[in-house]
């Protein structure tokens, strides 16, 4: 068979040796040495029949395969060697002294698949297509000669990481799992917190060569049936030789790619996942990759923490308020100190002012040339303190801001306030609650840097203006990005600051869920006995 040949075999032949052929020449048996073909002889009914499974090593249970398949397909037993006919009565009835017997022709497959093989998962397949995606997920493929199906059994068991603690979505009072890479592993986290049958799980392949497997969840009596059609609309949609993460999913669905804004919400925190479950949004786990992406998503979540679902209200809105703040921080206090110092010294209170006439008295550089100068460095000290080795990467963040901003300072080439400016927006951009969020907001500052230095407050405000513009003209999956403010709706509990517990009884009407209502308007009802 040609190389062209190949290629246009659809379904599985009846002759073994015509299989077996093909399938060395797919996987290039005599090349590659991970591939594992063990021919045999099958047992059934005094009956031998040639056959061969077809296995990935170190994808597979050794033990499974031993003890599970090959043990009871190739030793004789009480249900292989049995001398019965090749009939057999399912069922028996006498009617009006007329015995009627309902009888079944003995079948191979039906046999093997029922009486031989105890594995839990058994699919029959006809397909070569559908066989070498369970291969190469870690299933095994029983080949049996005279037959035009195969039996595709599972008995994975390659290695995987265990569950362990959120490494960046922490949180103090909390569940302390994560996702992993496994997705079955995600699925099974998912529904043990969700605990109700109504929890959908849809399987869905992306790329023409990876078929990575890609579970979108969601609530079939909460979440609203056309978002749920629409992210399977675009998923199924994608033309793509591969897919490796949740984070190019999120870039190939999403609805507009011209921004740095993120318009889909990812999670490690299965807590989290659920939690959006819950009020009708839908989650995507992709193989592979340890985050969920949650859609839609709108401004609020971004900066919101899961966190604040565990706290009194009191302190979740004390910490939204900081991280409100942080966010503020970040984008324009570098962009505001360069306003003042080069268009509006009249606002700053005159002891200060010399102060920093006094500091930048010695520097020979532009306020706008400094600030970069130690922007783009704080954000290469960040870089580095990552890519490091973990035991360094502390020691090279701390020690490296230390020296490079006193050596800074002490060589003239920026002025000490200038530091602290830096200082304080690098230690606010810690706060924001979503990395991808939170990097949106680190490079547009450089935004606004630049138009305050063109124009100070004037720049600052229209930047302002076209950002809050920009933001109020985005859309998640048709949800407005700016909702529950931009458009207005009814926010009561599903505000940024979040309301008593015991208030929060509707769910988030942008969603149009199915059920509007989360809780009864009394859920303490023990607070109202009755006497």
């Amino acid at each position: 068979m040609t190389g062209n040949q190949n290629d246009d075999i659809k379904n599985i032949f009846p002759s073994l040796d015509v299989n077996l052929e093909y399938v060395k020449t797919k996987y290039n048996s005599m090349i590659n040495s991970d591939i594992v073909i063990r021919e045999f002889n099958l047992n059934a009914r005094n009956r031998q029949y040639k056959a061969f499974l077809l296995f990935i090593d170190g994808m597979v249970d050794t033990d499974l395969i031993n003890n599970y398949v090959l043990k009871p397909l190739m030793m004789k037993n009480q249900a292989n060697s049995s001398d019965s006919d090749e009939t057999r009565i399912l069922s028996e009835a006498v009617t009006n002294n007329i015995t009627v017997r309902k009888v079944k022709r003995f079948d191979i497959v039906n046999y093997i698949s029922n009486c031989l093989l105890p594995q839990n998962s058994v699919k029959k397949i006809n397909e070569f297509s559908s066989i070498f995606e369970g291969v190469n997920s870690g299933n095994c493929a029983l080949f049996i000669d005279t037959l035009n199906i195969a039996f595709d059994i599972d008995v994975k068991g390659f290695r995987q990481r265990s569950i362990d603690t959120p490494n960046n979505e922490v949180v103090i009072k909390g569940p302390q799992e994560a996702f992993v890479e496994n997705i079955r592993t995600n699925t099974s986290l998912i529904r043990r917190i969700v605990n109700n049958e109504n929890l959908v799980i849809e399987n869905i392949k992306v790329g023409k060569i990876s078929k990575t497997q890609c579970a979108v969840c969601y609530l079939s009596n909460i979440a609203n049936d056309d978002l749920v059609a629409e992210v399977k609309y675009r998923i199924n949609n994608l033309e793509i030789d591969s897919l490796l993460s949740s984070g190019q999913l999120e870039q190939l669905i999403e609805e507009t790619n011209k921004f740095s804004i993120p318009q889909i919400l990812s999670t490690e925190r299965p807590d989290n996942a659920t939690q959006h479950i819950f009020e009708g949004r839908v989650v995507i786990l992709v193989n592979g990759n340890p985050y969920a992406l949650i859609m839609p998503a709108t401004l609020i979540d971004f900066i919101s923490s899961p966190e604040d679902t565990n706290l009194r209200f009191q302190f979740a809105n004390f910490l939204k308020f900081l991280r409100l703040l942080s966010m503020i921080v970040t984008l324009l206090l570098p962009a505001i100190y360069i306003a003042m110092t080069n268009f509006h010294q009249e606002l700053i209170p005159t002891e200060l002012l010399f102060t920093i006439l006094a500091s930048r008295e010695n520097v020979p550089f532009p306020v706008i040339f400094e600030i970069l100068v130690m922007e783009i460095s704080f954000e290469l000290i960040r870089e580095a303190g990552l890519r490091v080795p973990s035991p360094l990467g502390s020691t090279i963040g701390i020690v490296g801001a230390l020296v490079l901003g006193q050596a800074a300072v002490s060589a003239g080439i920026v002025s000490p306030i200038l530091i602290i400016v830096v200082a304080l927006t690098g230690i606010a951009s810690f706060a924001v609650p979503d990395f991808s969020f939170g990097f949106h907001i680190r490079i547009s500052r450089f935004v606004f840097l630049i138009l305050s230095y063109i124009s100070g407050f004037l720049g600052i405000g229209i930047g302002i203006f076209v950002y809050a513009t920009l933001l109020c003209s985005l859309k998640s999956f048709g949800v407005p990005y700016m909702v529950p403010y931009a458009p207005t709706t009814n926010s009561e509990g599903n505000g940024y600051f979040v309301s008593p517990v015991w208030k929060r009884e509707k769910r988030p009407d942008y969603l149009n869920a199915k059920k509007t209502d989360s809780q009864k308007h009394i859920s303490m009802k023990w607070r109202y006995r009755k006497e």
